[in-house]
């Protein structure tokens, strides 16, 4: 039964499944969009989400909590200087995902995740 089982397994132990959401997002906020498969997207999305959140309310609180799970000074910067003011008056949904067609080596459906309101 998967009962209280929230979330996808994606074939990895709970640490490195951790892990690799704690790097995407890293990557996310850094370059602001990112490719990867359908299922790690849609993982992604409620993760990052919660930091730019954090991001919005921007206490001392919030960065700490934010660097718990962000380990890179440069992204958690961003995070909290560029990210969290741009989206102060959006109410959530800061993120898309894009649905880019099977990958060509194994079949995968891949996705492009990126963030919503780029500045142009």
């Amino acid at each position: 039964m998967r009962h209280r089982k929230k979330g996808r397994e994606l074939s990895r132990t709970h640490s490195h499944k951790k892990a690799m959401l704690r790097n995407m997002a890293t990557s996310l906020i850094l370059h602001e969009r990112i490719r990867t498969t359908d299922a790690k997207a849609k993982e992604l999305r409620p993760f990052a989400e919660r930091l730019i959140t954090l991001a919005k309310r921007g206490d001392l609180h919030s960065r700490r909590l934010a660097g718990r799970q962000i380990a890179d000074a440069e992204a958690l910067e961003k995070l909290f200087e560029q990210l969290g003011p741009r989206f102060q008056e959006r109410p959530g949904g800061y993120t898309r995902v894009l649905k880019l067609g099977a990958r060509k080596g194994d079949g995968a459906e891949l996705s492009l995740i990126e963030l919503t309101e780029r500045d142009a």
